[in-house]
């Protein structure tokens, strides 16, 4: 297979993990500013290779070599231009000495101009001949594909993918944008995609530089619709900052992270980073993808019918307390409680005890949340219920167990008492207790409930009878401001033809967007009742978590205004409280009730949105 086949073809599976900055780690190494970093290739040979093998340790797929500004036109100015094949060269083979057979290397090359600057008739010629030059280096030490990137003026960007397609590689045309969603020329990002889709010359477009993930997701919102060719992106690590004489990057690699999985679900096929993004980054968002990437294969669950000899399936209704009411039409509360970390249960339980007093009908038991471990989710909802009464909704993930394992829990759970389940998928590992961890994922959300769907119908995943049937309250998840609405609202549907008897959303931040989910699945024929997810921010930095690092979750900017400023502890809670009210105020007809969340486990914020004991409730 030619390489063009290799590396487009691989890009059509699993999505490609690049790697980081060069630059970033060449500075901090010490090395300064004023130095060529190209020709350190050749003079501190170990010190590049050493940054390649922790990319390549991290997980990156792609290597780019150190090569961004080794044209001759740049290396002019460090009177190394006849310097040029040899410093390609070895750039080429550090790389290729780091990625070995398994991993692909990218030949780095940067723009001629400067940032801003458009080429000129009279200069055509010349940098026609330094891109040559340079990409005749870099393709005969046998990269895999040339990257053109940080581009800003289209013209000079076509005039190099022309040449590299002389080279027989793939051709990666990258251009940077800022938070406008421009390069520095003016030109807007999806008039560069669009040009570059249209390009025979081009394989694949890449946005980079230029901006962080925040600005690169909304660039890429206007060329996804306009790019049929595969599309990766590598943005900044946030923006910089001056700290201490020296320019710096803050966004941690779980913001990083958060963007790569939103980026992948909005359909891209290469992740990776630029100035400021480190080792760090990619090790994070490798893991993440890796879990995202659907190279595991689903068990196939068959919905099973109930057979005339069995046992007649128990009625929705008659299943929990929480289903009668919610059955009946009346409004119901649930308050979302974190597990203990430890067998400690008394902290926890006087929580309990003040919602279930309160009036509140359920307890959500999140399970492993922010794939963090904690004491089970089944034991807490077990103690809860027979320590307190008040029914629990336990949350149930597939990310965990294998299907046997799975089908077990849920039989033992029904069997002790636990009848009200939320069947989720749960977020890929990538960080928490156990960083390393790696998911199962036998069946996502919909295969679950279609397990669960069939326990009730007297059959278990075998075919073999379960009698007496279970009768557990099935509920889903749902998620309102997917970026990829059509496809949620398709699993939506999915998951109500599996099974599902109800749904909880994602927090509800934005009224509007929750009016346009229901709209939609309003108009199916099996309707199930939805309960609101609302969530009281604590302060301004919690609202950009959840906006920025919560999977799904989308904050309106002007509640993020609103929320900054705040400027005391005490009035960002405040606002909080009030942000949620008038949220659920909004939603009240809408929905079937509200699964509020106890933020650091504050019950009484969630009672005081639901006003719980003020004698008005929601």
């Amino acid at each position: 297979m030619s390489a063009l086949q290799n590396v487009l073809s691989r890009m059509t599976g699993t999505p490609l993990i690049f790697d980081g900055a060069m630059g970033t780690m060449i500075y901090e190494k010490g090395v300064f500013i004023q130095t060529c970093y190209d020709e350190l290739c050749l003079t501190e040979p170990g010190l590049i290779l050493g940054i390649h093998e922790q990319y390549a340790q991290a997980g990156a797929q792609v290597l780019e070599t150190n090569s961004f500004g080794a044209n001759r036109i740049k290396l002019r100015a460090y009177g190394l231009a006849e310097k040029v094949a040899d410093i390609n060269r070895a750039a080429a083979r550090l790389a290729r000495q780091a990625a070995g057979t398994t991993l692909y290397v990218a030949g780095s090359v940067g723009p001629c101009t400067q940032g801003g600057q458009v080429i000129t008739g009279r200069d055509m010629a010349e940098v026609e001949a330094a891109f040559r030059e340079q990409m005749e280096a870099l393709t005969e030490e046998g990269v895999d594909l040339l990257l053109l990137e940080t581009f800003s003026d289209l013209k000079e960007l076509q005039l190099a993918a022309r040449v590299a397609r002389e080279r027989g590689v793939p051709v990666l045309a990258s251009f940077a944008v800022d938070d406008d969603g421009e390069t520095a020329a003016g030109t807007p990002a999806e008039k560069m995609a669009a040009a570059l889709e249209k390009d025979p010359h081009v394989d694949v477009i890449g946005l980079n530089c230029g901006t962080g993930p925040a600005g690169i997701y909304e660039a890429l919102l206007k060329v996804l619709p306009v790019a049929g060719k595969p599309v990766i992106v590598m943005p900044n690590a946030g923006m910089p900052r001056e700290i201490g004489g020296r320019t710096l990057y803050l966004a941690n690699p779980e913001y990083f992270t958060e963007y790569a999985k939103k980026f992948i679900e909005l359909g891209v096929r290469g992740i990776g980073g630029c100035c400021g993004v480190h080792p760090a980054h990619i090790a994070t968002a490798a893991r993440a993808v890796r879990g995202l990437s659907g190279v595991r294969k689903h068990v196939e669950v068959t919905t099973r019918q109930q057979a005339p000899a069995q046992k007649p399936a128990i009625p929705t209704a008659a299943k929990s307390r929480l289903a009668a009411k919610i059955c009946s039409g009346q409004k119901v509360t649930s308050v979302e409680i974190l597990p203990p970390r430890a067998g400690d249960f008394s902290n926890m339980l006087a929580k309990v005890r003040r919602c279930h007093e309160a009036g509140v009908d359920a307890i959500n038991i999140p399970d492993g949340p922010r794939a963090s471990a904690r004491v089970s989710p089944m034991i807490t909802a077990l103690v809860i219920l027979r320590e307190v009464g008040i029914e629990p909704v336990v949350h149930y993930c597939c990310r965990d167990r294998n299907l046997i394992g799975m089908q077990s829990d849920l039989l033992g759970g029904y069997a002790v008492g636990l009848v009200n389940y939320l069947i989720i998928t749960g977020d890929p590992p990538k960080l928490g207790n156990c960083p390393e961890a790696t998911g199962v994922f036998d069946v996502d959300s919909i295969g679950l409930t279609s397990v669960v769907h069939n326990l009730n119908s007297g059959w278990d995943i075998g075919g073999s009878p379960v009698d007496p049937p279970t009768g557990i309250f099935i509920g889903v998840g749902a998620n309102p401001c997917a970026v990829d609405l059509e496809r949620e609202i398709d699993r939506y549907f999915q998951k109500i033809e599996a099974g599902a008897e109800f749904a909880i959303t994602q927090p509800v931040f934005d009224e509007k967007a929750l009016f346009r989910f229901l709209d939609r699945v309003e108009k199916h024929s099996k309707r199930v009742p939805v309960l609101a997810g609302v969530w009281p921010l604590l302060s301004y930095r919690n609202a950009e978590f959840m906006n920025n690092e919560v999977p799904g979750v989308m904050v309106p900017r002007e509640i993020l205004e609103r929320m900054a400023r705040c400027e005391t502890r005490e009035e960002s809670q405040r606002t909080g409280i009030e942000i949620a009210r008038a949220i659920c105020e909004k939603i009240h007809e809408r929905v079937a009730g509200f699964q509020v969340c106890a933020p650091l486990n504050n019950v009484e914020i969630a009672l005081s949105v639901l006003r719980k004991g003020e004698g008005r409730e929601i």
